[in-house]
């Protein structure tokens, strides 16, 4: 009996220890992974983009000394090209300076009832404009203008003489309109554009007092590649 209980004392006591032991033992402790947040969107950079629209120019022309017929006619047609810019954005609101350039196909040929005819071609669209606008995020909404350039052909065919008179010039005048541009990716966004230019009266040269005004309605798809700067828009202090 004895025995038995000191065998049974050394077994109570072992589990005791064990007890103990494993009571004692550091467990690992879980760490959460940390989040990390994208950095905030920013308009702020330069940026390089092409563009392909649609153009509709309203020509006048008008001869005061009557030799030729006077006529007022609307040319369409396409017209492609490519854009360089620069954006700042604080808070929400984003300042720009944009140049594009562009071929065009825009013209129209008028033929009158005496077998004379009249065409106007716009071969070259080109502009420097500010731009402002508004940010939500990634979607941008602007207003924009500045100085138009366009090239002008004119070509006058006098069926009596069979003769064919031409003249071309390139032309400054202006160029207003808006647009809404949105980034589909970090570095690439995609707009639309609509711009008015106004070149007003000129002289083609087909006689000594003939003029001809010319205006141009424009809208455009474009995608540019943005060169982000900083970390973020700037936040204006007061």
């Amino acid at each position: 009996m004895k025995k038995l209980l000191l065998a049974g004392s050394a077994v109570a006591a072992l589990a005791s220890t064990a007890q103990a032991a494993d009571l004692g033992a550091a467990r690992p402790v879980e760490v959460p992974a940390a989040i990390v947040a994208p950095p905030p969107f920013t308009w702020t950079g330069f940026y390089v983009g092409a563009h392909l629209g649609w153009g509709s120019s309203r020509s006048t022309y008008r001869d005061a000394t009557g030799v030729y017929q006077e006529t007022a006619s609307t040319g369409n047609g396409l017209f492609g090209g490519a854009q360089v810019g620069y954006n700042w954005q604080i808070n929400q609101f984003v300042l720009g300076l944009e140049g594009d350039v562009a071929g065009a196909g825009i013209n129209k040929r008028t033929e009158f009832n005496n077998g004379d005819a009249f065409r106007t071609s716009v071969p070259f669209l080109a502009s420097v404009r500010l731009r402002a606008g508004y940010a939500f995020d990634r979607a941008l909404i602007y207003a924009t203008g500045g100085l138009g350039i366009g090239t002008f052909s004119q070509k006058y065919y006098d069926f009596s003489a069979n003769t064919t008179l031409s003249s071309s010039s390139t032309r400054l005048g202006y160029a207003i309109g808006g647009g809404i541009e949105y980034a589909f990716m970090p570095n690439w966004s995609a707009k639309v554009e609509y711009l008015y230019y106004g070149f007003g009266d000129r002289t083609p040269g087909f006689t000594e007092r003939d003029r001809t005004a010319q205006n141009i309605h424009t809208i455009k798809l474009g995608v540019n590649y943005l060169f982000n700067t900083g970390p973020g828009p700037a936040t204006a202090r007061y």
